[in-house]
């Protein structure tokens, strides 16, 4: 059996064939299609409602999806056993819109939550040394011993990032990244993003509404548009598309093209 700490880093670490999902009635995925590949920043754009937040919880199975295939990091996650499945979600970092950190835990005892559940990371290194790296990283060194609450919204988003680097994971899952943030700090964590794209060579499937992180951030992007993917190419490519499908997502940014 193939860890995914051993996974050939030349392939797509993340397939998507034909995912369909639907609830009751309501399809929500249709068809889905989309390849991952090392080192590429994807955004998937998307209306509210269209399915991007289900597909990315198929992703990792946090919901079972109804009909596709799905491969993370070579292995099909419809054949893992649970010991696998928890191996390789590992390896798929998430970082949740409101953060998610716990309220009563210091930003240090945030980190080592996940990291005493999975001490194999750990690699022979002490909690403090990989606790500085992790929050070294977003450049919140000296936050350690802070309670969530003393922490402003860009710092909750911070050290929620470095929780989920701790572990070292080889894909990033980012559910909107800037939501609720002011702009300047927004392009704080667009940057950040980028730098550890740069950095650690991470991957990244990127969910925004923000078409300015959008346009800095994507390698591509995806429209997730009834329920299929409806268009992809880089933000440039689709900012000149005709279709009004895809128009519909530039039609309030300004320059859409420059950069």
């Amino acid at each position: 059996m193939m860890s995914a700490s051993t996974y050939d880093q030349t392939k797509p670490l993340l397939v998507l064939k034909g995912v369909k999902k639907a609830f009751g009635h309501h399809q929500v995925l249709k068809g889905f299609n989309l390849e991952l590949y090392p080192n590429e920043n994807v955004v998937i754009l998307g209306k509210s409602g269209s399915g991007k937040s289900v597909l990315i919880k198929c992703l990792v199975r946090l919901i079972e999806m109804d009909e596709g295939h799905i491969e993370v990091l070579g292995r099909s996650m419809a054949d893992v056993e649970q010991d696998e499945l928890d191996a390789i979600r590992t390896d798929v970092g998430f970082l949740f819109q409101g953060s998610a950190l716990y309220d009563s835990m210091t930003v240090r005892e945030n980190l080592l939550f996940p990291l005493r559940r999975h001490p194999g990371r750990m690699r022979g290194r002490s909690e403090a040394e990989l606790v500085r790296e992790a929050l070294g990283n977003v450049g919140l060194e000296k936050a350690a011993d802070l309670m969530p609450d003393e922490l402003s919204g860009g710092m909750k988003r911070r050290v929620a990032l470095a929780r989920t680097l701790i572990l070292k994971p080889k894909i990033i899952l980012y559910d909107e990244p800037t939501t609720g943030l002011d702009p300047i700090t927004a392009n704080e964590i667009i940057q950040l993003i980028l730098k550890l794209q740069d950095e650690l060579m991470t991957s990244s499937l990127i969910i925004t509404h923000d078409m300015d992180c959008a346009r800095v951030i994507s390698n591509r992007v995806v429209i997730l548009q009834d329920g299929i993917n409806y268009a992809q190419g880089t933000y440039s490519e689709l900012a000149r598309s005709t279709d009004p499908k895809v128009k519909a997502f530039y039609k309030e940014v300004q320059n859409p093209i420059d950069g």
